[in-house]
């Protein structure tokens, strides 16, 4: 049996995001789950959405250890993890909405515009998209720990680092996707909101 991994930011962030998600995600029937990391996530707000279908993906090297939440959960609403690599293959079906949170920070910039190139192939028509994290603002940090977290990122993967949120909207607006709501919520993250 695998163990599952554990990531203790989860049951911090888990409930300021599922208040965007429940507002966001409303009518929504598909959502695709961007580098679903342990798949804590997924649980708790496919749970909490359960007239939403919840598909995880990740890296191949991660896709036991979300199997392995989901296992345990056993949902009726979150089919079992798919692979994807920004930059390798993307599903072939479409969704309604796509959820991401903490990645572009861990991400290098070109696999950031890779991901956004993406997105148009993957949404429906009338999709939203809501990625969480930390973010800068006009080139500047919104607080010194998340300077302190750039720094870090930095340190271990100099293709990392906090992405600035209008750079970020930039690659949205050429993915046809129009920003509704720049949300803060705790310990200096956002919700970020967009619609096609």
């Amino acid at each position: 049996m695998i163990e599952k991994p554990d990531a203790p930011s989860c049951a911090r962030n888990r409930d300021p995001i599922l208040g965007v998600l429940r507002e966001h995600f409303a009518d929504r029937q598909r959502v695709l789950e961007i580098g679903s990391g342990t798949g804590q996530h997924a649980i708790y707000f496919a749970a909490a959405l359960p007239g939403l279908i919840w598909q995880t993906s990740e890296r191949a090297e991660n896709l036991a250890g979300i199997g392995a939440w989901l296992d345990e959960a056993a949902l009726p609403n979150t089919p079992p993890p798919i692979e994807l690599d920004i930059l390798g293959a993307w599903p072939t079906e479409s969704f309604d909405a796509v959820f991401s949170a903490n990645t572009l920070h861990i991400m290098s910039w070109p696999e950031v515009s890779h991901l956004f190139a993406s997105l148009p192939d993957i949404m429906t028509g009338d999709a939203r998209l809501v990625i969480y994290g930390a973010f800068n603002h006009g080139g500047r940090f919104d607080s010194e720990s998340n300077a302190a977290f750039d720094a870090w990122l930095k340190r271990n993967n100099p293709r990392q680092g906090l992405r600035d949120a209008e750079a970020v909207d930039a690659l949205a607006a050429q993915a046809g996707l129009t920003l509704i709501e720049d949300r803060a919520l705790p310990s200096n993250n956002r919700c970020l909101v967009w619609g096609r």
